[in-house]
């Protein structure tokens, strides 16, 4: 407990100081740490694991602090909050920044062999682990650090080999020669969605090929006439009459002269092209299909790095592009290729390397997706489906599903989960099993590593301690929420929940939260090309980590991308000045003030009981939106109450009485500021942690950190209604004069006449009440309060809610334009009340809309009518 705060907060608020150690101060105060505690209710967050192979990027830090917005949150309202951190090796991209460092060294990874080069990638995981978790230090994420983990850890590893052998012994994991996306760059196999598709100009070319002893030839087109090497048929349609007498004929493939038939497949198009295709078994995957069907062999005529290798006869040895060229020289001498057609296509890109994908044939291990996509398209139909925020997400991930492919899970690298299978020297048998066989000497195991996201997809409950039953898994799994990007749900999002479904029998996370991708100003996709990329890390460095965290958190809304801009940022970094100069203010006029002193049972005046009426709608607000992942709703709930009403109005109304010589009422005023202070810091922590600790710190406090303090609570006894809307008057009327003011230019320093009237008795009474702060505020040379005014000709006026105003300005005033102030104005009521009028005369509102908000509309009626006939009656007079 604080008794003396402390008053010593700086005239400037600085980030960079007031940022410095408190991360320190967290993590060794173990407030980020799940406790386990049987009293509170679990709730469980695994953090998407960043890869180690680099530094993050502002996408992390959106996802990140989203992610510490909610577990803040929950802390705070009593939970046991468990935020798992961790990072993923990343295979492919892992490999590949290390494999290119060793060429700037003249090495590579076969030059270290296995071992050496794996010991050399593991330090480069200690190093960008660090750099991660500094970024995270920076950003002040409240992370469990006792629970970290990597994704090849032992007990992931042991979670990784598990999932492995039980779905290769139910048959769902299979090995087979199949026609695969491989990069040729970084030699592996790709899965399909780690093919990017972009749009490329390229050639049809259009070739014969002759028909053996015969003087006809079949016209057929290729965007790859690389790949005819391979040819081992042609097909076409059973019902095309023009190539029906052709059917179980030979052709001869230009070139190589191997003799090849002509069959019959209904895969084949009749309107497209010629309506014959050529047939590449082992460099397409439809052709592959139609090769099995009619038992065809099938040629690979490329290296594992895209060049041509035996089977391409005189090629051999020729970059596939580079064979492309000569080819088709080759055969425009032949005469067999007339025509070289412009053509736009598609062409899959690898995700890691950008190296044009090719469809190879290779022997890799694959998931049969079938039976587990449709436990999960079973899942999304009952009570324990996962809720996507937005919805319309989840059409997007069950689309996926519901057209599922098998999904190669090898890779040809070193760096990852090794396939848990071995091959016998002798007899070549195989074996699978989590462990390595006994008389491991006879056996090899499989070369290859498992697909990055196979581990990932187990990151919900293998981070638990799962296939073990430890007491983290039983506690905190499944998960509440899953925050992520709408670029990996089917990478990483399908995959956890097809996998948890399958070995947990329940969903890995109750709710996924998607977010867009960050974009410049301009709308572009960040990227080193275009060189627009943002440093999350400069952000912190000039503006403090708590200004990008609430720009991050308020600048959009679920599912959609967000646009970075300086400007807002700094935006953001006023309001935390606003903060703090507020606060500085307060508990310099709460000097000697403590915990202790605090007393809201006093007589409170009208402000007191209005900020604290605004509060409790404040609290309401912020924590139903908060729940919703609705961060830039409730952001902006706190940002009008904290700038609009709490620093400009209440802070402005407080200092009456903390200049004043009532010590009663001053104490009052500093409770009531002490209180709403502590309880906004509170709602505004999860979104700007560091800044609130610091205030927190000094305001007069119970407990050791703002982090474990509770969340805010609506309380009934500080509602007063009447309050709020004595107070709405009371800002309009003020508002109205500074208006008027500055449009006859006469500064605040200027007395002048103010006559009120209302008809109202209650409203006079009320205002007679409140004239201090019309004195303060309006700074009249004479005040008057009726509930008939004898409206003076030459002045400005106003209407608000219940009376008019009206400032004699004798010389000041320009008639003419007053008039046409008035005339804006009264067009402005006309337009309302035919607005609401027309709302009311609807039947269909009136009898179906809720008799509340049916209401709502009559009350405004009433109100604008109002205002209407009082400008309209001020015009008559200004005009007689």
């Amino acid at each position: 407990m604080s008794d003396e705060p402390k008053t010593s907060m700086s005239s400037k608020y600085n980030p960079q100081e007031i940022e410095k150690g408190r991360y320190r101060f967290w993590v060794d105060g173990k407030f980020f740490e799940a406790t386990g505690d049987e009293a509170k209710e679990p709730f469980s967050i695994v953090i998407p694991p960043p890869n180690v192979t680099g530094k993050l990027h502002l996408g992390h830090a959106w996802d990140t602090t989203m992610q510490d917005t909610i577990s803040r949150m929950k802390r705070m309202q009593g939970y046991d909050v468990l935020w798992l951190p961790g990072m993923d090796h990343a295979g492919i991209a892992t490999q590949a920044k290390v494999e290119a460092k060793l060429k700037e060294q003249g090495k590579n990874r076969y030059d270290l062999g296995r071992e050496k080069f794996l010991d050399t990638v593991w330090d480069w995981k200690e190093e960008y682990a660090d750099f991660i978790r500094s970024q995270w230090e920076k950003l002040g994420l409240g992370l469990d650090y006792s629970r970290e983990r990597f994704t090849l850890d032992d007990g992931l590893s042991a979670a990784v080999r598990e999932v492995f052998v039980t779905l290769y012994e139910k048959g769902i994991i299979y090995r087979g020669e199949y026609i695969i996306n491989w990069d040729p760059d970084t030699k592996t196999a790709l899965s399909d969605i780690e093919v990017i598709y972009e749009e490329v100009q390229g050639k049809f070319y259009h070739m014969r090929y002759p028909i053996k002893d015969s003087d006809e030839s079949i016209e057929i087109a290729t965007t790859r006439p690389e790949t005819m090497l391979g040819d081992t048929a042609v097909a076409v349609h059973p019902e095309d009459d023009r190539y029906k007498h052709l059917i179980g004929k030979t052709v001869v493939l230009p070139i190589v002269g191997r003799e090849m038939e002509i069959v019959a497949d209904d895969y084949v198009d009749m309107e497209l092209g010629s309506g014959a295709v050529k047939i590449t078994p082992a460099h397409d995957p439809n052709d592959f299909e139609i090769g099995n069907r009619h038992n065809l062999e099938r040629i690979l005529v490329m290296n594992e790095d895209g060049s041509m290798n035996e089977n391409a006869g005189q090629y051999k040895g020729l970059d596939r592009f580079e064979c492309r060229k000569q080819i088709v020289n080759d055969l425009q001498e032949q005469g067999v290729l007339f025509e070289i057609e412009d053509h736009t296509h598609q062409v899959g890109h690898s995700e890691r390397s950008g190296a044009i994908v090719e469809p190879y044939l290779s022997t890799q291990w694959f998931v049969n997706m079938q039976p587990l996509a449709d436990a999960v398209i079973n899942l999304q139909k009952g009570e324990g489906k996962v809720n996507f925020v937005p919805e319309r997400f989840e059409r997007t991930y069950l689309h996926w599903m519901e057209n599922i492919r098998d999904w190669c899970i090898s890779r040809q690298l070193w760096w990852g989960h090794r396939i848990p299978a071995w091959y016998h020297k002798e007899t070549n048998e195989l074996y699978v099993g989590k462990e390595a066989p006994q008389d491991i000497e006879n056996w090899e195991q499989d070369e290859d590593v498992l697909d990055t996201w196979f581990s990932s997809a187990l990151w919900p409950f293998s981070t638990m301690g799962w296939p073990a039953d430890t007491k983290d898994f039983k506690r905190y799994f499944p998960t509440d929420v899953l925050v992520t990007g709408y670029d990996i749900i089917f990478f990483w999002v399908a995959r956890m929940i097809f996998q948890s479904k399958q070995f947990t029998d329940e969903r890995p996370f109750k709710d996924v939260l998607i977010h867009g991708l960050i974009r410049d100003a301009e709308g572009r996709k960040m990227s080193k090309s275009l060189g627009n990329g943002v440093d999350p890390m400069d952000v912190i460095d000039k503006y403090g980590a708590d200004s990008l965290r609430y720009f991050l958190l308020t600048g959009s809304t679920p599912g959609q991308d967000l646009r970075f801009h300086w400007e807002k940022i700094e935006s953001t970094w006023n309001f935390a000045n606003k903060v703090w100069n507020a606060s500085r203010f307060s508990l310099m006029n709460m000097e000697g003030f403590t915990y202790e002193n605090i007393d809201l049972s006093g007589e409170k005046s009208l402000a007191d009981k209005w900020i604290l009426t605004r509060l409790n709608e404040t609290i309401e607000q912020v924590t139903r939106n908060t729940n919703k992942y609705e961060f830039g709703e409730a952001g902006r709930y706190l940002y009008n109450f904290i700038w609009d009403e709490l620093c400009d109005w209440y802070i402005e109304m407080a200092k009456l009485p903390l200049y004043g010589d009532d010590e009663k009422q001053k104490q009052t005023t500093q409770s009531v500021l002490a209180y709403v202070l502590d309880q906004t810091m509170r709602m505004l922590h999860p979104y700007m942690p560091f800044i609130t600790e610091e205030i927190w710190q000094q305001l007069p406090h119970q407990g050791e950190s703002i982090t474990i303090a509770a969340w805010p609570e609506v309380r009934e006894d500080f509602h007063d209604e009447a309050a709020a809307e004595e107070m709405k008057r009371l800002v309009s009327i003020i508002k109205s004069v500074r208006n008027i003011r500055a449009e006859v230019d006469t500064p605040m320093s200027k007395q002048i006449k103010l006559l009120i009237q209302t008809e109202n008795p209650e409203i006079k009474a009320e205002l007679d009440n409140n004239r201090h702060y019309l004195e303060r505020f309006c700074n009249p040379s004479e005040l008057s309060i009726s509930t008939s005014v004898d409206a003076p000709e030459k002045a400005m006026s106003a209407v608000v809610t219940g009376a008019e105003l009206f400032l004699p300005l004798e010389g000041l005033i320009d008639f003419d334009k007053e008039i046409s102030r008035l005339e804006k104005e009264l067009d402005k009521w006309n337009k309302e009340v035919g607005r609401v009028q027309k709302k009311l005369a609807n039947e269909g509102f009136v009898n179906k809309a809720p008799e509340a908000l049916v209401e709502e509309e009559r009350t405004k009626e009433r109100d604008y009518k109002e205002k209407q006939a009082k400008v309209k009656a001020r015009l008559e007079e200004l005009k007689a």
